[in-house]
């Protein structure tokens, strides 16, 4: 099946893919760009790892319609991608044009735009959790528009909020991860008749309560396949509702809730909190590299440290504000340092600068920063896949630390990404 991985990153979509079978998957092109930096650091890692892919260097929202129909006629089937999370609310032009506030949420609908081009039976897509609840003005809207958009190309969606650690592996990172397929398949096709025909005769949503989709969520859909959870929603917690067609109506008057699972089909969407049934991560002390393979400059100095305890401890500060309020800034307590007995907690993009969230080690009474190693071990990435990059040039150049830990800090879990491959996989041969 061949991928298009937009919002590439450093090709995490791509790793954890090959892992599910990369005789199965095979990832013929790929788009980055970060327009607020001048370097290309992670597209050049990206030319360095994979020669032999297509790499589209360019800003997303200038790539032509033209190059989308010659990735559609390539045989591209599968789009993947971690997009920005921003603002999505929409608006009507005096024309009647869509358009969007929000410097970054523009860019996922240039995922609709790709989708409408090219066609895909799938797409596989991944966000920061909280976009089940933005904007806090109006909870749930900016996914709701997001279902609304995709119900109106003819796809399903079915989502589930997982924390790695949850699920084996060594970072509690929360994340929502969506599975998109289009309506016209088998697969589709299959949920038809087993979801929707079986209740002819029936209220238009199944029971009264509207729980046509239990045992898709709680056994039968992709997520529950690889992911298990409790076959109860928690606290009875769960939501059905229809979708306006109408993008901006969804914007405009959009009241709902968003629980961490759900699925949405044909304009329904049915959403539950549900509980993981959890499995035995691997922890921080695991992935450590041995002392004798750490360099001295990832050790902290005294003065590192005292800026450490000052960063992680309690504060209470008085401050005046531009217009001269005057209030007191709090903070509670966090541990002076990180447990090797836990998974890790989530790195941030600012991994790579001392600052209160920068992960700390104790080993053996010696305090140090994490490696770029130890960060890519955190994603399930293989070791040094960040050190080196091919510039446009052609010259191969080592990465700096630094920008080697933003990148962890900005990328998935790819085990994750690997369960996804093989179910998704299981379904596509299954239902042909």
């Amino acid at each position: 099946m061949k991928v298009f991985s937009m919002f590439d990153g450093v090709g995490g979509f791509i790793i954890g893919l090959n892992e599910a079978d990369n005789n199965f998957f095979e990832t013929t092109h790929s788009n980055q760009y970060e327009p607020s930096r001048k370097a290309q650091d992670a597209f050049e890692v990206g030319v360095y790892n994979y020669p032999e892919m297509e790499h589209i260097p360019d800003d997303v929202e200038t790539i032509p319609d033209e190059k989308f129909e010659e990735i559609k006629d390539s045989g591209v089937e599968m789009i993947v991608g971690g997009f920005p999370c921003q603002d999505y609310s929409v608006a009507r032009s005096k024309k009647g044009e869509l358009g969007i506030e929000g410097k970054k949420g523009v860019l996922f609908w240039q995922i609709i735009r790709a989708t409408e081009i090219i066609r895909p039976k799938y797409l596989i897509l991944e966000n920061v959790d909280r976009l089940l609840k933005s904007p806090s003005s109006q909870r749930g809207r900016d996914f709701a528009i997001m279902l609304a958009a995709f119900n109106n190309l003819g796809y399903s969606v079915e989502w589930r909020v997982i924390n790695a650690a949850d699920y084996g592996r060594a970072q509690r990172r929360r994340r929502v991860f969506f599975y998109i397929y289009r309506n016209d398949l088998a697969w589709s096709k299959y949920l038809d008749e087993k979801y929707e025909e079986a209740s002819i005769g029936e209220d238009l949503f199944g029971n009264e309560d509207g729980h046509r989709y239990d045992e898709y969520i709680f056994s039968e859909g992709l997520f529950a396949s690889q992911f298990p959870i409790y076959d109860e929603p928690v606290k009875n917690r769960f939501t059905h509702a229809a979708l306006s067609a109408d993008i901006v109506e969804v914007s405009d008057n959009y009241q709902g809730r968003m629980w961490n699972t759900g699925v949405m089909r044909h304009g329904h969407y049915y959403s539950y909190d549900t509980s993981p049934i959890i499995e035995e991560p691997i922890t921080l002390g695991e992935i450590v590299q041995p002392e004798s393979e750490v360099d001295e400059k990832y050790y902290l100095n005294p003065e590192q440290i005292e800026k450490f305890e000052y960063l992680r401890g309690a504060k209470r500060i008085d401050r005046v504000s531009a217009d001269g309020h005057k209030y007191t800034y709090s903070e509670g307590g966090m541990s002076p340092y990180d447990a090797l007995d836990l998974p890790g907690r989530t790195m941030l993009t600012s991994e790579g600068t001392v600052n209160r969230s920068t992960h700390l080690l104790n080993i053996d009474g010696r305090y140090r920063f994490l490696t770029p190693i130890e960060a890519e071990r955190l994603q399930d990435f293989p070791d040094d896949w960040t050190k080196y990059k091919k510039t446009a040039d052609g010259e191969i150049i080592e990465v700096t630390d630094r920008m080697r830990l933003f990148f962890m800090g900005n990328a998935l879990v790819t085990g994750i990404v690997t369960r996804i491959g093989k179910e998704l996989q299981r379904i596509d041969e299954q239902y042909k």
